[in-house]
């Protein structure tokens, strides 16, 4: 017979579910907490006890309740006492975060990047560079307990391999363990796709709250996809599931795409996609660029509002794809896709209604993403914090000096 889980076991699994609920849901009382685990009152009281003599929580009074009486004590994360980096790696740009408990942005850094020079040892650098003035940041007796990372492209499972990244030139690239060794904080670098970040971060803290089952489709120099079915990121066999923006949904005439195929959805309905349509010079690129276009179309531009009905109508032919199959709650557009949806949202309607199953999106939400360009920074510290979620005082034993 298998034994069941120890005391100690089932104590581990009880401090990190409970860290979970107030770092995603923030400040809960303790009854409701009791509630949500399951839990007697004396034991969430033990818990939380425990949490907070080691600095990971505290319990004050609720910001004003509208209610009579001595309101309940409220639990909420400390933000600033154990935190994660986070960075994301576009292709024009670097952008680092440090971010606490509680998804609370600590600190922000960010530089501009060629496109056409993004050797991962520079990056690496640059990273370690953003890294450093994020930490100097941090006040005495905190502690990083996480690092987690968002590239575009295929990123293999478990390892974090980029196996493939043509927005940045990169091939079998050991990213991760050679961005872990010039940190040198002794935590490994969890590295991941950008649009599977940015679904989990728009699924627990954004437009996708609620929903489980959802659709994040990420727009940036191509289109990238994730999925949440269950609450759980649909990841594939080796990690390269949910590449949405290489289905194909125009095998006639197609236009050609850099994975070699043609017609894929990033070749119908991305940045290229649009920029040409719409008569932009070749220069021209990334978000300011597609948020210009938006924004002619917007001012009455004949052609900016043609080249925006054009992709949104492949945009639609792609979600209602998607519908199809896996029948989300809610579709979220996120990067420079949000910012295409807004001006095109009547053309991607439209094709849902013609071509998806009335079954599938007789309850479907189209939404917009809720985090902006953070989306991916957001995704990457949730990452980082699993870790620590699973068992707190381990971590914090782990990382303090």
């Amino acid at each position: 017979m298998k034994a069941g889980p120890s005391q100690e076991e089932i104590r581990r699994h009880n401090l990190g579910t409970l860290l979970r609920h107030v770092h995603l849901g923030g400040s809960t009382s303790r009854a409701v907490l009791a509630e949500r685990m399951g839990l007697n009152r004396s034991t969430i009281l033990g818990l939380v006890s425990e949490l907070a003599s080691v600095g990971l929580v505290r319990e004050e009074l609720p910001r004003d309740t509208g209610r009579a009486g001595r309101p309940s004590l409220v639990v909420r994360p400390e933000s600033d006492r154990a935190y994660v980096l986070a960075f994301d790696i576009c292709a024009d740009r670097l952008a680092a975060a440090r971010i606490g408990l509680g998804g609370v942005f600590l600190d922000r850094r960010e530089i501009s990047w060629p496109r056409d020079d993004l050797r991962a040892d520079e990056v690496a650098d640059a990273l370690v560079g953003l890294s450093g003035k994020l930490q100097a940041g941090a006040r005495p007796g905190t502690c990083c307990v996480g690092v987690g990372a968002g590239v575009r492209g295929l990123v293999r499972h478990p390892d974090g391999l980029v196996h493939s990244a043509p927005s940045v030139g990169w091939a079998d690239e050991d990213f991760g363990a050679g961005l872990t060794r010039r940190l040198g904080l002794g935590l490994p670098v969890a590295v991941e796709n950008e649009a599977n970040l940015g679904a989990l971060a728009e699924h627990l803290r954004g437009a996708g709250t609620g929903s489980r089952d959802m659709v994040y489709l990420h727009g940036d120099i191509g289109i990238g996809g994730g999925v949440i079915t269950g609450d759980r990121l649909l990841t594939g066999d080796r990690g390269y599931g949910g590449e949405i923006g290489h289905m194909l949904v125009n095998p006639q005439d197609g236009r050609p795409c850099d994975c070699g195929a043609r017609g894929c959805l990033e070749a119908e309905a991305g940045e290229r996609a649009l920029l040409e349509a719409a008569g932009r010079d070749g220069s021209a690129a990334g978000r300011d660029a597609v948020r210009a276009v938006v924004e002619a179309a917007d001012r009455g531009d004949v052609g900016a509002r043609a080249a925006l009905h054009r992709v949104g109508d492949w945009l639609g032919v792609g979600v209602a794809g998607l519908v199809n199959i896996l029948n989300p709650r809610t579709v979220v557009f996120g990067g420079t896709l949000r910012d295409v949806y807004l001006g095109s949202a009547a053309q991607i309607r439209s094709r849902i209604n013609r071509h998806a199953l009335p079954a599938s999106r007789e309850q479907l939400r189209l939404r917009v993403g809720e985090l902006g360009d953070d989306a991916v920074l957001v995704g990457a510290a949730e990452s980082a914090f699993s870790g620590m979620l699973s068992g707190p005082l381990e971590a914090l034993a782990r990382t303090l000096p």
